[in-house]
């Protein structure tokens, strides 16, 4: 996904010399064609994360489109009360881009993964947040951040995130993407978890249960219409991400569907627990401890499904 990005916003920033990309020192693999062919349109900021977002604020009140980048949490969690005072609160346009969503860099340990991210960038007034589901997401989210006002989160994975979309679908922040129809359940994604649960509706459909996937690439504003849907028409909702159970995707489906008047459906959500991963290892392997692998989830449904389903 974080090609998928700089590709896009190599694309922007020749098009609009508003837009800038300020940095934490470090991923110059990708960050250097940035830097050497729009000198003026970039800046490291150092291993500074607070410094970069207030300097990255007063560049956008100045009429500039602003991406910061760094991975996992530092971005977000190091300078969270410079997003607050500084961005949100002035409706700065600074898009805040984190690589490493999840648990991306799980070699690393708890520091660097970024599970309560979502649910943080949820809370802030005037944030937009986007998770994208694969690189081709990550390329129509980019655009759509960069022309969007105001103050964006975009959650990326690392590397490696496979195209799960045949067609480009009429992708629009705020708007959910069907990725597969079904009318049995509907099993609602976001982030790096989207192969996974095409992957997982794929299974089950050789059992004659027949699951719609939606990419929920938008998690604030987040869309109603879609959850609504799905509850009137299918039997059940499940989310899945890659985030605490708390605050994330998860909780936002639950608020809709608590809101709503008559909609008795079935709900369940699948995440991470609300406790730091002491386990250290690839991303694959921490998934499957945590039950987010394709046969863990699989398995996870089937009480729900043999209720509804006989």
């Amino acid at each position: 996904m974080r090609t998928a990005f700089f590709r896009k916003l190599l694309d922007l920033a020749a098009q609009d010399e508003r837009i800038n990309l300020v940095v934490g020192d470090l991923g110059f693999g990708l960050v250097e064609p940035f830097a050497e062919k729009f000198p003026r349109q970039f800046l490291n900021a150092g291993v500074a994360e607070q410094n970069m977002t207030g300097v990255s604020a007063g560049m956008a009140l100045s009429g500039k489109v602003v991406f910061t980048y760094s991975i996992a949490n530092f971005p977000i969690l190091r300078c969270f009360e410079q997003i607050r005072n500084d961005v949100c609160y002035h409706r700065a346009n600074v898009k805040i881009v984190a690589v490493g969503g999840g648990l991306c860099y799980g070699a690393l340990g708890m520091t660097h993964h970024a599970t309560e991210d979502i649910a943080v960038m949820r809370a802030l007034p005037e944030m937009t947040v986007v998770a994208p589901g694969d690189p081709l997401e990550a390329e129509w989210a980019t655009a759509a951040v960069a022309e969007r006002s105001g103050p964006a989160y975009l959650r990326l994975g690392r590397a490696g995130e496979p195209i799960v979309h045949q067609e480009q679908p009429d992708f629009q922040l705020g708007r959910a993407v069907l990725v597969r129809q079904g009318y049995d359940w509907t099993l609602i994604s976001t982030g790096g978890m989207l192969q996974t649960a095409v992957k997982v509706a794929g299974r089950l459909a050789d059992e004659n249960v027949e699951v719609r996937v939606l990419s929920m690439h938008t998690l604030k504003p987040i869309d109603r219409n879609a959850v609504l849907e799905a509850a009137e028409q299918t039997r059940g909702i499940v989310t899945l991400e890659e985030h605490s159970v708390i605050g994330g995707l998860g909780s936002a489906v639950a608020e809709v569907l608590a809101e709503a008047d008559g909609v008795p459906v079935k709900f369940k959500r699948i995440g991470l627990p609300s406790a730091f991963c002491s386990d250290v290892g690839t991303q694959d392997y921490l998934r499957q401890i945590h039950g987010l692998s394709e046969k863990g989830i699989v398995e996870s449904l089937r009480p729900m499904l043999k209720a509804t389903l006989g």
